[in-house]
C-alpha cells in the first residue's frame, strides 16, 4: 500500500489524444492501488465522446473552464465553469460536447481507477495542448474499438443515441 503524499506538477503526468480532446493523465490507478484515477480533459469547440456507459465505474466532472452541452438519457443541459457531474456506478448512458468557441477544460475522476488504461490504449501521445483529428472509423478501428468496450465494461453507442 502506496502511504506517501504525492504531488504532481501541472507539467507531469501523461498526455493523450483522445475522442478530439487532450487528456491528461493526473494519477493513475496504478498510483492509486486501483482506488481512483484523475484525468484532466481539455476539449476543442466541437469536441467530446460519443454516448457511452461504464457500469462499474462512477465517473465525476468538474468544469474548471469553458462550456458543455451534457447529454443522459433525461435530456441534456449546459454545464459551465465549476459546474460538477456525477454519473453514479450502474451505468447511465452519457456524452458531452464543448458548444463554445474556446477550449473546455474538465477534472474527471474515476471510481475505481481503470478507465485511465482505456485511454491510454486507444489515446496517441501529444504534447500540451495539441489536438489530433479524430481516427477514421475504418471497419479495423471499429473492432478494435468493440474489443477495447468488452475490455474495459464499456458500452458505446451511435453519435445520434441520445439526440
Amino acid at each position: 500500500m502506496n502511504t506517501t503524499i504525492q504531488i504532481i506538477s501541472k507539467n507531469e503526468g501523461e498526455r493523450l489524444a483522445v475522442a478530439g480532446g487532450n487528456y491528461r493523465i493526473i494519477i493513475s490507478g496504478e498510483q492509486t492501488n486501483g482506488n481512483y484515477a484523475v484525468i484532466e480533459m481539455t476539449v476543442p469547440p466541437g469536441g467530446g465522446p460519443p454516448p457511452h456507459a461504464h457500469p462499474e465505474i462512477q465517473e465525476m466532472f468538474h468544469v474548471l473552464e469553458g462550456e458543455l452541452e451534457f447529454k443522459t438519457e433525461t435530456g441534456k443541459q449546459i454545464v459551465t465553469q465549476d459546474g460538477f457531474i456525477n454519473i453514479p456506478f450502474g451505468g447511465a448512458v452519457h456524452c458531452f460536447k464543448n458548444i463554445s468557441e474556446n477550449n473546455a477544460c474538465l477534472l474527471c475522476t474515476v471510481v475505481p481507477a481503470g478507465l485511465e488504461n482505456l485511454f491510454q490504449e486507444i489515446g496517441i501521445p501529444v504534447e500540451a495542448g495539441e489536438f489530433l483529428p479524430i481516427p477514421e472509423l475504418t471497419e479495423k478501428r471499429r473492432e478494435f474499438l468493440k474489443e477495447i468496450d468488452i475490455k474495459y465494461g464499456q458500452r458505446t453507442y451511435p453519435s445520434n443515441y441520445l439526440g
